[in-house]
This record gives structure tokens, sequence and C-alpha cells, in this order.
């Protein structure tokens, strides 16, 4: 048997089995190593965004730390200015030009009076200009104050040009002992420049992204597609799962100032996570080798427990095909074991049935050759009989036609014979003509009878147009008015029953036209139902004409025992009721 035959799962139980087994453990296989390399993707993920993190933890905390340096520098300056004994506008404006030189980060730097005037500062452009409506004049002078809002006071523009195209400002405030106020602005570009240091120190180790957002979201430092932009930071930073995103932070030193920063780290996703998707495959192709090679276990395994059902099957088919007469029967306790057992029972007792149909098909081919034999005898007695039957038929009809014709003209010739001598010439040529005309009506009544032997309608067109056609007949030789009302199932037979009740209805007409001198005629063809009996069809015959005693005994007229018969070949029963004067019923009912 080629390894196909014993691997396709229709022809053997042992291959389906292994085959559905396979088919779940591979399945759970493959979804355990989906699971496992989501899990370590889950993980390596949360551990890269845990890096970034920290990165974005330090680059708060190295933030922080320099503009809380400057503003120490700044409170120093302070000190100095609220120690000195010599608080002139020039003496001032020295201190703060001194400042500036030593540190070039603060662009303009300048001292407001209690009152909120700008008393001394570093470019004698808005010297003497109101103040106290600046928030770092109003903040700075109850507490240190920084903010990255710069609202430009009259005639500040030219002393600070250079720094108004760049980006916002960095105010810082710090008040003075006895009143007044000492403000600073600090240069972007140097804040930048220590943001871009720390960057560069960050890359060493993995290219990552820095970005430093208002508290309003615009970004302030960040890609250059992003600088100047409203952010949402837990949306738009990870741009679309391209990048993973450390944690936001904002500003520990600077908060209580009022800047109000959040730090943020991100790096692409391709790059945090090239050792996660690594070791994705690898969990992924291990835990699904160990399902593909359990599989594979479990099917030998299933091949191995099932080789005594595959012995079975074989031997059953050897049975089947007239090889062996019995089954070899499995060693073993187990549903294999039994159920060889149990087929090997059914085996021999079916051998021993086959054996008794033998013998009873032998005597049955026997006894259907004796019945055979009774059934041709059968066949030939009803061929007699349907002879017989048709005899009798061709008797009636010619009783009904040539009969009659006969017996009239032989009355016609006896006349002629007994009273010829006496008639005169012009008397005796009238009797012959009348029994010419006797002759020939007899002749035209057997040639259609022969006709309607060879040819009968009612087989072809059906019961009710035959009928239709034989009451036209009736009423263009006789001038008697026919109501014919017919059934429309029984109308349309065209079998022997048909034919059948066509002859009795047609020899009743024959009679009304040749006895009851009638000038009405109905018949009634319909089907009825009995509560006691089953679905019968009535046929009536109605004639008003001059009627008959039905006791009196009419020797050599057939008729009427014709149709007597016609109606018991049908199982139905004729009735005949009439009186002088009174007319003919002719009633049968016949089962259905």
């Amino acid at each position: 048997m080629s390894l196909r035959r014993r691997l396709n799962p229709r022809l053997h139980i042992a291959a389906a089995i292994g085959w559905a087994v396979f088919g779940v453990v591979t399945m759970a296989a493959l979804v355990a190593a989906m699971l496992a390399a989501d899990q370590a993707e889950q993980r390596a993920r949360v551990d890269a965004e845990g890096q970034l993190a920290e990165i974005a933890t330090q680059l708060r905390d190295a933030v922080s730390m320099r503009l809380e340096t400057r503003r120490w520098l700044l409170q120093a300056t302070a000190a100095q200015i609220s120690a000195a004994v010599d608080r002139r506008p020039d003496a001032l404006r020295r201190v703060l030009q001194a400042a500036k030189a030593q540190f070039p980060e603060f662009v303009w730097l300048g001292v407001a009076d209690a009152s909120g005037h700008l008393v001394a500062e570093t470019g004698d452009e808005i010297q003497g200009v109101d103040v106290s409506s600046m928030a770092w004049f109003q903040h700075g002078s109850r507490q240190p104050f920084v903010s990255d809002l710069h609202a430009a006071l009259p005639g500040e523009r030219s002393a600070t040009a250079a720094v108004d195209k760049a980006p916002p400002l960095i105010d810082a405030a710090t008040p003075l002992r006895g009143g007044g106020v000492l403000v600073a602005y600090l240069s972007w570009l140097w804040f930048d420049e220590q943001v871009s240091r720390m960057r560069t120190a960050l890359n060493r180790n993995a290219p990552v992204e820095l970005m430093i957002v208002a508290h309003d979201g615009k970004v302030l430092v960040g890609p250059d597609h992003w600088v100047g932009k409203t952010l949402a930071v837990d949306k738009d930073a990870a741009e679309g799962e391209r990048y993973v995103i450390g944690a936001r932070a904002r500003l520990r030193l600077a908060d209580s100032m009022g800047l109000g920063w959040t730090a943020i780290v991100r790096q692409r996703a391709d790059l945090a996570l090239a050792p996660v998707r690594t070791t994705r495959r690898t969990v992924f192709l291990i835990v699904f080798a160990a399902g593909l090679l359990s599989a594979g276990a479990a099917l030998l395994v299933t091949r191995l427990l099932t080789r005594r059902l595959g012995w079975l099957a074989a031997d059953a088919e050897a049975v089947r095909r007239g090889e062996r007469g019995l089954l070899t029967v499995p060693a073993g306790k187990d549903e294999v074991g039994r159920i060889g057992a149990t087929l090997a029972q059914l085996v021999d007792h079916l051998q021993t049935e086959k054996n008794a149909l033998q013998r009873l098909n032998v005597e049955l081919d026997e006894r259907v050759a004796e019945r055979t034999r009774r059934i041709e005898h059968l066949a030939e007695d009803a061929r007699r009989a349907a002879v017989t039957r048709e005899r009798l038929r061709i008797a009636r009809d010619l009783h009904d036609t040539l009969a009659h014709s006969l017996m009239a003209l032989l009355t016609q010739v006896r006349l002629i014979r007994k009273l010829g001598a006496r008639l005169e010439a012009s008397e005796l040529d009238a009797e012959l003509q009348r029994a010419e005309e006797v002759a020939t009506t007899g002749l035209s009544e057997a040639r259609a009878a022969i006709t309607q032997m060879r040819d009968n309608g009612v087989r072809e067109t059906g019961l009710g147009p035959a009928l239709q056609d034989l009451a036209g007949r009736f009423t263009e030789r006789t001038g008697s008015a026919v109501d014919l009302s017919l059934d429309e199932v029984a109308s349309k037979w065209t079998d022997e029953r048909a034919e059948t009740l066509f002859r009795i209805i047609e020899e009743a007409l024959r009679n009304v036209e040749r006895h009851a001198a009638a000038r009405f005629v109905r018949i009634e063809l319909g089907a009825r139902r009995a509560e006691s009996a089953p679905n019968v069809v009535g046929i009536e015959v109605i004639d008003d004409g001059v009627g008959f005693d039905t006791g009196a005994a009419r020797q050599g007229h057939f008729g009427l025992r014709g149709m007597q018969e016609q109606a018991e070949l049908l199982g139905a029963a004729l009735t005949i009721e009439s009186s002088q004067g009174r007319g003919t019923r002719i009633a049968m009912v016949m089962p259905v």
C-alpha cells in the first residue's frame, strides 16, 4: 500500500485520528508561539520604554540643573546689587554689564525699582520705562521666577533684535533686598546648544530624539518639522507607532519658577525594537518547531496504537471478497479485540444464513416456476373470458342494429306473402317499398355498428365529447330535445369504463328512439359522495315517453338485459323505473 493511501484520512481511521491530532497540536503550537512571541515583544517594548524613560529623566534633570544654575547666578548678582552702597544707575549698569560679559547667555539684564520703573539696563534704550505690568516684575518681586513668555517693552526691540528673530526668550527675575527686581533674558541659542550637547552625548549609544514641549503643547526643541507646532503628547509624539516614547517628566527645579516644560525622549520603532523582533522570530520558531515535532510524534503514536484495527479491516475486506471464510480475532481485551470478536461472530452467523438463503432460493425458484405455469393458465382463461365478453358485446350490437332491422323486414315479407294476392299493384308496391326502406335502414345500422367496433370515439375524444356527439345525432334523427349534464372529471375518462358507460347510454337512447315516442330526454353524469360509502359516479337517463310495464316479459328483446350485463362488468347497480304513460328512468351507480 502506498504512503499516500496510508495517510489518506478517508481510507484509514488511524490517519484520520492522526491528522486530527496533528492539526490540533499544530494549531495549539502556532497559537502558543504567537502568544510567546507577543509576550516577548511586549516585555522588550516595556524595557525599551523604560530605558527611554531613564534618558528622559536624565534630560529633565540636566535641563533643570542648567536653568537652576543660571537662576543662582542671577540671585548672586542680585545679592551683589543689594549689598552695593552706590545704587546709582551708572553703577548698576556697570554691574549688569560685568555680569553679561562674564555670562554671555544673559542677552539683556535690567533693574526695576519698587515702583516698577526700569532704573538700569544693559542697553540704555528703555531705561525709565514702567514695567510694573510685566509678569516677571509681578512674580519676581515676591520670589525667583523663570518663564518662557517674553513680551517686548517699548524700545526694547532694537536692543534685542537678534533675540527677537530666535525662538521665545527665557525670562528670569529675582527680588532685590529693599525693593525692586533684577531681570535677565536668557539666550535661546544657549539653551538649544545645551540640549544639542546632551543629544550628542546620548546618541553615542543609540540614536534618539529629544523634545522640549511648553506647557501649552508648543514644541520648543525637537525635530525641525515639529518645532513651533502644537503637540498632543500622548498621541502625536509616537506618529502612528513609528516611534517608541520614553516617560515624560516635568522639569523638577524649574516647575516652581513657572516654566512647566515637559521633556520627551523617543526612538524609531524599527531601531528600538530590532532586537525584540529577532527575539520574537526566535521564540516563534522554537515553540512552533516543538509543536510540529509533538504533532508528528502524536501521528506516529496514533498509527502504532491503531495498527491492529488496520489488520482487522484487512481481514474484513478479505472476507468480503470471498478470499477468507472467517475473521481472525485480534488479541487483547480492549475495544479492538471486542470489535473483532463481535465481527467474527457476525461473519459466522452471516455465513450460516447465506447457506440457508441459498437453499431457500432453490426452493423459491421451483415455486416460482410452478406459479408461472399457473399464471400462464390463468392468463389463457382471462384471454378466453375477454373473447367471450367481446362476443357478447358484438352480439348486443348486432341485436341493437341488424336483428331489429331483420325482424322488421321479416314482418313486412310475411305480410306481403299473406296479403299479396289480395293487394292491388299500388299497395303491393308501397309494401315492397317499406320493406326496402327497412332493409336499407338495417344495413345502415349494421354498417354503423361495424364502424363503431373498428373506430371507437370514446377512446380518442373522451366520454364527455362522445356523449355530446351522441346527443346531437339523436336530436337530428328524432327531433327530441336532450338536456345533457356532465361531470367535469368523468367527462375526461377514455378507458374501458368510459366505453361501457357510453354503450349503456347509447342503448338507452336507442330504446327511447324506437319505443318511447318521447319529446324530451335528460341525461345526467356526475360524481357523488355518500357519508357511509366511497366516491361513486351516478348516471340517469330520463324521458317523458309512453313508458312500459317493467314486470312484463319481452321475448326476443335483449337491450335491457345487455345494459344489465354491461353494468355488472363495472360493478355497478342498474335500476329501471317505468310505468304506462309516465316515461322511463334508468339509473346506475358505479363506485370509483
